[in-house]
């Protein structure tokens, strides 16, 4: 089954992890991302920065606006990201989830909530233990749940507890996650 929607969340680390697996991917790649970065209130530049880096198009996601491929939709500065059934995405001011707003758990959730199997989650490069319980709500779905090789990320702790309580359906190397988006979308 080819995926309707994928989710990425990354923390420490992750604008370089970011670069690297959207850079790869072709401009017409036939999924719509939603990203959570852990951020400060302040970051209003990622978006921008992002976007001269990599071919797809990357904007801040807007609240109740549709969520189309080929795009990258980031979560705002200080907002949760969620994806809703009929192909939306929403923005929430709910509190923090892991210390974290956005959250990677939130985002992961609502997508593995709405999408059920259709849903792949990328979890990257990340100081704390956000994301992994999302992860969980994915495979509990039937969705499939990609995680970061710890060994290639610049702080291994997000990616390691994931493995540590059994999140991943599969570990990757972070130069070999964009080639497993495509071979799971594209082919």
């Amino acid at each position: 089954m080819k995926p309707s929607v994928v989710v990425v969340g990354t923390s420490a680390g992750g604008l370089r992890a970011l670069e690297r697996i959207f850079g790869s991917l072709p401009a017409e790649f036939p999924v719509p991302i939603a990203c959570v970065q852990h951020r400060s209130k302040d970051s209003e530049l990622f978006a921008s920065v992002m976007q001269g880096m990599v071919a797809l198009p990357v904007r801040e996601a807007e609240d109740k606006e549709l969520f189309l491929a080929p795009g990258v939709y980031l979560a705002p500065p200080d907002y949760h990201l969620l994806v809703e059934p009929g192909g939306r995405l929403a923005l929430s001011t709910d509190e923090p989830v892991s210390f974290s707003r956005p959250s990677i758990d939130v985002l992961f959730e609502s997508a593995a909530d709405s999408y059920g199997a259709g849903v792949v989650g990328v979890l990257l490069t990340g100081a704390n233990h956000d994301g992994t319980r999302g992860l969980i709500r994915i495979r509990a779905a039937g969705g499939i749940a990609i995680v970061q090789d710890p060994t290639t990320a610049e702080s291994p702790e997000m990616p390691s507890a994931a493995i540590a309580i059994g999140a991943a359906d599969t570990v990757v190397p972070l130069d070999a996650i964009a080639g497993e988006l495509v071979r799971r979308s594209m082919s």
